[in-house]
């Protein structure tokens, strides 16, 4: 009884943060989910009252030659900016400022910490005032003789990608800096009195040491990134043509553009379900090391 009484003591006051997390976290969710199986639409009958349609919305997401595309860039997107750039950029620039002086390393932080802090709807300005083709960086190739092209019409997703890890390296910096410090430096000087070069340390002692953190960042930067909606939009529009429409701006174009709700939810509920298979995996890679 005495154990009842103070496990229920301990529950009672987390009681309202359960339910604020339900409602406003978990809510929104399972409404998503609920209204991707109905035709919900901004305009015509569908818009005052919705049926139920089942499945219609996921089959013509499969006759959709628009959503594998997307389905596509948006793994494409995820991996090479998120997953690949802001983790090697992170753990690479976190390695180079530990060993640089402390003026270096306070300016070289504050460079790259403010991309990071800059609201997106000014950091997706930034990216594209940067790769427009009268941008700064066709200006700097103008300098050395060199002809830039269009980047955000011939290369759209090498742009937005280029942009995101330009924005979100700095939180990368910042959780493999801590990770590094974390590292006891016996492990590094004994692998080094053993002959163990610069990249051998960082293969065999650095990287499993802080593993758990590689982790935990990779399923943050992952999940992040999957729903960058601003900075693609601004940039490019999902143009040319569908070239650049990621998940997001797929759901964003059917559910606003062209009305129909439940068809854009329907695209929603895809990404919550890829977010869902990305974050299993990062949790499987964590359980050896929290077991």
């Amino acid at each position: 009884m005495a154990v009842t009484s103070r496990r229920v003591a301990r529950v009672v006051p987390l009681a309202p943060a359960v339910v604020l997390l339900a409602l406003f976290m978990l809510g929104p969710v399972v409404w998503s989910f609920y209204g991707s199986f109905t035709n919900a639409a901004l305009t015509g009958p569908a818009a005052l009252n919705p049926e139920w349609i089942g499945f219609d919305n996921y089959v013509a997401l499969v006759g959709d030659p628009d959503f594998p595309k997307s389905l596509w860039l948006t793994v494409v997107f995820v991996f090479l900016s998120a997953v690949v750039g802001q983790n090697v950029m992170g753990i690479a620039l976190a390695g180079l400022l530990r060993s640089a002086v402390k003026p270096v390393r306070s300016i070289a932080s504050t460079v790259v910490v403010a991309a990071w802090v800059l609201p997106e709807i000014v950091a997706a300005f930034a990216a594209y005032a940067f790769f427009h083709s009268e941008g700064t960086l066709n200006t700097l190739l103008a300098g050395i003789g060199v002809t830039g092209p269009d980047w955000l019409y011939s290369t759209p997703m090498l742009a937005v990608i280029l942009a995101n890890i330009w924005r979100g390296t700095a939180f990368s910096m910042m959780v493999y800096s801590a990770a590094l410090a974390e590292v006891p430096p016996e492990l590094t000087e004994a692998a080094q009195l053993d002959g163990a070069n610069g990249l051998q340390r960082l293969t065999w002692v650095t990287l499993p040491v802080i593993r758990r953190s590689i982790s935990t960042n990779l399923m943050l930067t992952t999940l992040q990134t999957l729903s960058v909606f601003t900075l693609i939009y601004v940039m490019t529009g999902g143009g040319p043509g569908t070239d650049s429409s990621t998940l997001p701006i797929l759901a964003y174009q059917e559910a606003f553009k062209f009305a129909q709700v439940g068809y854009g939810t329907a695209i929603a509920t895809v990404m919550i379900v890829v977010g869902g298979i990305f974050s299993v995996i990062y949790i499987r890679a964590l359980r050896p090391e929290v077991d």
